[in-house]
């Protein structure tokens, strides 16, 4: 059974059937809403423990109703790591990440596109399309796929190129736009009422979020409901982000938490493009589009966001910050993470590396406060920046003692 009473428009509060298929309202995102007491009764942290380690574990929490129109390849419960090296190099004694990159897809995206495809599939869509960046395109065609959906991916023509391939290989139809994602999202919107297909973009419907928020359920069951002093999220939509902090808020009114503490959430971005950070920092709510935006940290390279309000409120909420890391630092950080970690750190998260520098440098944080990243996707779907010079070539036959000399 589903404890979702309502969706609820974000904007104005609106209340919404979410027994019908619904989008956006007055442009801007939805909440879906439960009856957390009834939630309350029928779910406990001893039943949760003792279910599959995915992030339908969390069911009662979550929109689905029949559970036999779920998309699922097993994802969830992704790795929380403690990492010492990379928290000395930053001067930090408790630093932390979720590694998100072990997921079905390579990345977080699995989360929301299973919970959007599955909710899809429950309200009878059978059609599917999205405007991507990179990794969200490759997870919807991939559950589109588990489930028997058709699926339409739109991307723009300098996507990395694993993101390109992984779509059509997961049997979607998968086009190259000459521009950013916002012209992709155009395609979208002006093909949805020709092509019959329902669009799962970024917050534009309500269940991308529900999928997201199981960061936020998972990190707190693995810190035994306790919450982290910080946690350091890459934000290009912002999804997670908001997402985490509607767990954290519905955790609490379970009163499942062990404190009223909650995380001071910060939004990372890259100086290439920052339309939140810029709003955060001028004390806006909502942001304006970045002009020219160019990272290369694809999944950040969102220059309009249609949550950009919900993002800041949560950031501001917790007593967090909206910053953006300098461009030739994202790179550098990721590689350096992951040499000193073995974690695959996409260049998003070396965006939040980045940014952590700062806040460390700054005093915003102290040593000894409990930071946790989020490494949202993984490094070897990045190949073009992956490297830096060719790798040394050995003499053939391979002889050691070339090594000497």
């Amino acid at each position: 059974m589903s404890f979702v009473t309502h969706l609820e428009a974000a904007i104005d509060g609106t209340r919404l059937d979410h027994n019908q298929l619904q989008t956006l309202h007055d442009g801007r995102p939805l909440w879906v809403r439960y009856d957390l007491e009834a939630v309350g009764s029928a779910m406990s942290k001893e039943a949760v423990a003792g279910r599959e380690p995915t992030m339908w574990r969390y069911k009662e929490l979550l929109p689905v109703a029949d559970e036999s129109k779920v998309a699922s390849l097993g994802e969830g419960m992704s790795p929380l790591l403690k990492c010492d090296r990379l928290g000395a190099a930053l001067g930090l004694n408790d630093l932390w990440v979720k590694d998100e990159s072990q997921l079905p897809t390579g990345s977080f995206k699995s989360r929301g596109l299973a919970m959007a495809v599955s909710r899809a599939n429950e309200l009878g869509v059978s059609r599917v399309a999205i405007p991507t960046a990179g990794n969200a395109g490759g997870a919807m065609a991939a559950y589109a796929a588990r489930v028997g959906m058709e699926a339409f991916v739109f991307m723009p023509a300098d996507t990395p190129i694993v993101n390109q391939y992984e779509a059509s290989y997961y049997g979607a139809n998968a086009f190259l736009v000459d521009g950013l994602i916002t012209d992709c999202g155009a395609v979208v919107r002006d093909g949805t009422p020709h092509m019959g297909w329902f669009d799962v973009s970024t917050l534009k419907e309500p269940y991308r979020i529900e999928g997201k928020k199981t960061m936020g359920l998972e990190l707190a069951e693995q810190l035994g409901w306790a919450l982290p002093d910080v946690v350091m999220y890459p934000t290009g939509g912002g999804t997670g982000l908001i997402g985490m902090w509607k767990a954290f808020a519905e955790l609490g009114e379970l009163g499942w938490l062990e404190d009223s503490r909650r995380p001071r959430m910060v939004s990372c971005q890259a100086d290439g493009c920052a339309p939140i950070s810029n709003a955060w920092e001028k004390g806006e709510r909502f942001a304006e589009p970045f002009p020219n935006p160019t990272t290369a940290a694809s999944g950040l390279r969102v220059p309009a966001a249609v949550g950009d309000f919900m993002i800041l409120d949560a950031v501001n909420e917790s007593g967090g910050q909206a910053r953006a890391c300098p461009e030739n630092s994202l790179l550098e950080w990721a590689r350096r993470g992951a040499a000193l970690e073995g974690i695959a750190f996409a260049p998003e998260a070396g965006a939040c590396l980045g940014v952590l520098e700062m806040l460390v440098a700054e005093k915003a944080i102290d040593p000894n406060e409990r930071v946790v990243v989020f490494n949202t996707g993984a490094a070897q779907k990045y190949v073009e920046v992956m490297g830096t010079s060719p790798l040394s070539q050995l003499p053939d036959p391979v002889d050691w003692r070339a090594l000497a000399t």
